[in-house]
């Protein structure tokens, strides 16, 4: 197993993850009219939900801290690398980040609904880029190379 290929394996699929969690706000907040809200009502209380589901992704995110640590650096506690366990610990890791992807796509995911229901330009922008900071938690560390 070669780890600078599996890293940029890991990335490849990040910048994949990424692009799949913002195009769908995007494309919908793009081809529809903000005008024709359905039910304007519920613009905040979507709001508030996408901000909440920012806190879905804590437990997943501490499933893949383990499998990070796991695979991680030699003289780490239980570390992998450089065993022959190192194959399993990398797909653990890709296991438990690939879980770890859907909690962390929510807000822009729920950002791409509330379109449908007038929220403005700015709340859904803050619901975007919070999905991608909770997607930065999941890139690969240099040092794992």
């Amino acid at each position: 197993m070669n780890r600078h290929n599996t890293r940029r394996r890991f990335a490849l699929a990040w910048w994949w993850q990424l692009v799949l969690t913002l195009a769908p706000l995007f494309v919908i907040s793009g081809a529809f009219d903000s005008k024709n809200a359905v039910f304007p009502v519920l613009a905040m209380p979507l709001f508030v939900v996408g901000l909440l589901s920012m806190f879905v992704s804590l437990k997943p995110f501490g499933r893949y801290k383990h499998a990070l640590i796991a695979t991680g650096a030699t003289g780490a506690t239980g570390a992998a690398r450089d065993t022959p366990e190192e194959s399993a610990a990398w797909i653990n890791l890709a296991d438990a980040r690939r879980v770890a992807f859907q909690p962390a796509g929510l807000p822009a995911w729920i950002a791409a609904l509330a379109v449908f229901v007038g929220l403005e330009t700015v709340p859904l922008l803050l619901l975007a880029f919070s999905s991608a900071v909770l997607l930065y938690l999941y890139r690969i560390p240099r040092q794992l190379v």
